[in-house]
């Protein structure tokens, strides 16, 4: 609860300072500050330690969440080529992902030649390399007014960031959509209930996750194939996905595994084109703000999503809830005509 809430409460304000200040510096402190978390969970092995590590962990997805997805737009859109967006951070994410599911993979080595602390302190020496890659970032410039004051410019920033997500329209239903998106995909922390509770064991849920995370770095991967379809066709695929993962929910372990993954994928494709729509649809200053206030309504919607599974398993299984909840997805599918921008020309 400490860790979400804390990126909860620092999602918009640190979006508003990277609006300020050196996106590349901020990237650079987010490496930073997890690494100090990890190295606080080694020193510290202990519920204080523990405590803090996850405070500086929530504090350092708050320093990033926007700001790179900011820096990436403004140095593509500098360099005339703001049309790849969708494709750069599809890769990305797709290798993030990839990199997530071989750093699972060498954990179980690594902890039997030296137990948690080997693991550890590997784990600060990749916020170390994270550190180093964000620093060798180019130094954007943005144009400041002249002689204001940081303080003055910060809140300008933030009631600018704020202004443009809740009061021009087309902005307003794109971030909405996006958070939404966002939101849904915190189902994946009920997939290993719904895998064990349709029989597999401890062993292979962790082989039925990699299946899912493979199944999202593909569609990552795609994304800039996509990028340019129509709002209709996006829907489609949105509403693809959510009957996916419902009816896979619903299905016996191995169809559950197959649907639940497709789904999952289709999923993170259509996020980051929505994502994409989102930072073409945004034109004033305050990018990684706007960025972040989508960060906010998906983190809400996703404390709401842990409130209905935990309400809902009084009574029914993880399975019947995912099928159930699915049903979300495919309601916001309605929505995604009127609400996704068109794709705009290269």
């Amino acid at each position: 609860m400490v860790w979400s809430a804390t990126t909860f409460l620092l999602e918009v304000p640190s979006g508003a300072w990277a609006d300020v200040v050196s996106r590349r510096l901020l990237l650079a402190l987010s490496a930073a500050v997890n690494g100090a978390g990890y190295a606080l969970w080694v020193a510290v092995p202990g519920y204080a330690g523990f405590l803090a590590g996850f405070v500086l962990w929530g504090l350092s997805s708050a320093l990033a969440s926007g700001t790179f997805e900011a820096f990436t737009y403004d140095e593509l859109d500098a360099a005339g080529a703001a049309h790849r967006y969708p494709a750069v951070i599809g890769w990305a994410t797709s290798a993030a992902l990839v990199g997530s599911m071989l750093a699972t993979l060498a954990a179980a080595p690594l902890v039997l030649l030296g137990g948690i602390e080997l693991t550890g302190w590997v784990s600060v020496g990749v916020c170390a390399a994270q550190l180093l890659v964000a620093l060798s970032l180019p130094r954007v410039g943005r144009r400041r007014a002249a002689g204001e004051e940081p303080p003055r410019r910060y809140l300008a920033m933030l009631r600018s960031g704020a202004t443009e997500a809740t009061r021009h329209p087309t902005v307003r239903r794109v971030v909405l959509l996006t958070a939404l998106l966002y939101g849904f995909l915190a189902f994946d922390e009920y997939f290993g209930l719904v895998f064990d509770e349709l029989g597999a064991s401890t062993a292979h849920v962790a082989l039925f996750f990699a299946v899912t995370a493979a199944a999202q770095a593909v569609g990552s991967a795609l994304a800039g194939r996509v990028a340019r379809w129509s709002a209709r066709r996006v829907a489609v695929l949105t509403g693809c996905a959510s009957v996916l993962i419902g009816a896979g929910a619903a299905l016996a372990l191995v169809p559950a595994v197959v649907g639940i993954s497709a789904g999952y994928g289709v999923l993170q494709l259509v996020l980051i084109v929505t994502e994409a729509r989102m930072q073409d649809a945004i034109t004033g200053p305050a990018r990684a703000t706007v960025t972040s206030v989508a960060g906010l309504g998906s983190e809400v919607l996703a404390m709401l999503l842990y409130l209905g599974f935990a309400v809902g398993s009084l009574w029914w299984g993880y399975a019947a809830l995912v099928t159930l909840f699915a049903g979300a997805p495919l309601a916001v599918a309605a929505l995604v005509p009127r609400w996704l921008p068109e794709p705009q020309s290269s």
